[in-house]
């Protein structure tokens, strides 16, 4: 059997330049995405659309923010990477931007539900993540999807109070068009995620031992798909796997949390008598904690089970929202609440995408980790969509909180089945017997 000579090792200096590329493209988009329910009432007030309807545009951006990443990721596993955040760059700048002279649901819809979340999700985690793992060797793959992760939090952090200092000084509509301006960034940042992959496209696991994902204890390592395999194939045998399959509904509850809070919390917390800069303050210390819980969670991904790290970070969250449901809702609590939940956020990110690289080797991750974003966005719509609905109709957010519990409980619980081996290869192993 002839084997693909592998690329030359990455120095530690290009892998850094290639990590805090990826780093700054997320903290731009996730800082674009992660602020817009700072503008739901501004909004709101402006075009008279109503909480319900505007919610449900920012449902939708949730949604296309998912589905565009596989779509996006494919594109990027077979072109790069480099010319899909370029152009995501240019349509989240361009949707942005139009956010503010749309005065319909169907423009909302266009502008914000659609270019500036499939543009978020050209330069999101499954194409930098899959981009990076690519070319980093395997001992380095945890900590830089848990650094990456970290970039995006750094954008929330810094864009929500400064967008809700320019919304208070200058206007939202000032505000939304500078924060356009700044996406406009992403695309000099993407030349930094140029160049060929370390991993070719066709490899065996003895060709390339530098493919596997760092395992956990006791887990086999990964290899990457045998001679031949087709994109098709491997989602063919990927949506036939438990174990992916479990990762995908707990990721789903994970995009109804985030979604729910990042497009109602500022409601929430106006609804409890208090200003709009402690619901600013409070989503950037969501994203000040989650730098700390992603690096963690990148770092204890190479030490314990990921499975097991996924069982603790969503059963913690339903601890957390009981927590604050007892609480007396004063500004205090808000923060220790942000504080608490924020370390949990998006910490689940390294450890899912590790596993999706254990179950299925690094060739197709792109793909493969942006269909579970998927099924986290589609939570994402539901958060989103049903917070709106559940405001109109009783006045608040109580049986959004409930809802946040039980699925909680029932993301701890579905990943305690994962196997954390490498799926089985019947072609591969054929190929290896002849």
């Amino acid at each position: 059997m002839t084997s693909t000579p592998a690329q030359p090792a990455m120095t530690p200096r290009a892998a850094w330049m290639l990590i805090l590329a990826a780093s700054a493209i997320l903290m731009i988009t996730m800082g674009a995405r992660l602020t817009t329910g700072l503008f739901l009432s501004p909004i709101n007030t402006s075009t008279g659309l109503g909480v319900a309807t505007i919610s449900f545009a920012m449902a939708v951006a949730q949604l296309m923010w998912g589905a565009s990443q596989p779509v996006f990721g494919a594109i990027a596993d077979k072109y790069g990477p480099a010319r899909v955040i370029v152009i995501g760059g240019i349509m989240l700048a361009i949707g942005t931007a139009a956010t503010p002279f749309m005065t319909s649901e169907w423009g909302l819809l266009l502008s914000m539900g659609i270019l500036s979340a499939a543009g978020a999700g050209a330069g999101s985690f499954s194409i930098l993540i899959g981009a990076t793992a690519q070319r980093l060797p395997a001992e380095r793959r945890a900590f830089a999807s848990g650094f990456i992760n970290a970039g995006g939090s750094f954008g929330q952090f810094v864009f929500a109070p400064l967008m809700q200092a320019i919304i208070a000084s200058a206007g939202w509509v000032i505000a939304m068009l500078t924060m356009a301006a700044t996406t406009l960034l992403t695309i000099p940042l993407a030349l930094g995620m140029r160049g060929r992959r370390s991993l070719p496209p066709v490899a065996t696991a003895a060709s390339t031992p530098a493919a596997a994902a760092t395992p956990a204890p006791g887990a086999a390592p990964a290899v990457p798909p045998p001679p031949g395999m087709t994109l098709t194939e491997q989602l063919r045998q990927a949506m036939r796997d438990r174990s992916y399959l479990c990762l995908h509904l707990g990721f789903f509850t994970c995009g109804f949390h985030i979604a729910f809070l990042v497009t109602h919390l500022p409601q929430e917390v106006a609804l409890c008598g208090l200003s709009a800069g402690v619901s600013a303050t409070a989503l950037a210390l969501i994203g000040l904690f989650n730098i700390a819980g992603s690096l963690a969670a990148g770092a204890l991904a190479n030490r314990f089970r990921m499975k097991s790290l996924l069982a603790v970070i969503y059963g913690s969250r339903a601890v957390i929202i009981v927590a604050y449901l007892l609480a007396p809702k004063t500004a205090l609590t808000f923060y220790l609440f942000a504080g608490m939940l924020g370390f949990t956020w998006l910490a689940t990110v390294p450890p899912t995408a590790g596993l999706v690289g254990k179950l299925f080797g690094m060739r197709y991750l792109a793909t493969l980790f942006g269909l579970t974003l998927l099924s986290h966005q589609i939570g994402g719509f539901f958060g989103a969509w049903l917070g709106g609905l559940s405001f109109v109709r009783f006045g608040d957010y109580t049986w959004m909180w409930y809802a946040d519990i039980l699925l909680a409980i029932a993301a701890a619980l579905v990943n305690l089945p994962i196997r954390e081996q490498p799926v089985a290869r019947p072609a591969a192993l054929a190929a290896a017997k002849a």
